[in-house]
């Protein structure tokens, strides 16, 4: 939690705020942001959330699991299965049936379903 605190405090000094206008931004005491930044006493989630928000760094940053202030950068890949009929059934839905492009467009879609899973 050491590291919190330090960000927290690198944060607000980054754009010249005292603690007292801080605190007084985020609805709590100078008290309080002191106890932050000295890691005496851990702020609320909704505190952290807070300093997220008002700094636009995530929380990955300011608990130090990374030094990007943006955060960790996760792939979602859901996993479709290579014969799933939902899936089958959802492709038949988005396309217009009078459509002359309609069954290209739907065996191409489906093609690449099956590549994408290999």
């Amino acid at each position: 939690m050491n590291v919190a605190g330090e960000r927290l405090k690198h944060l607000r000094e980054s754009v010249k705020l005292s603690q007292a206008k801080l605190a007084q931004m985020m609805g709590s005491t100078q008290a309080s942001v002191n106890r932050y930044e000295s890691n005496s006493t851990s702020p609320s989630q909704e505190t952290f959330l807070w300093y997220a928000d008002y700094f636009d760094v995530s929380l990955d940053y300011i608990f130090g699991r990374t030094d990007k202030p943006q955060g960790k950068l996760y792939d979602y890949h859901p996993k479709i299965e290579k014969t799933s009929e939902e899936m089958r059934q959802f492709v038949e839905m988005c396309f217009d049936p009078q459509s002359p492009m309609n069954d290209r467009l739907k065996q191409t879609l489906l093609e690449m379903l099956g590549e994408a899973k290999k």
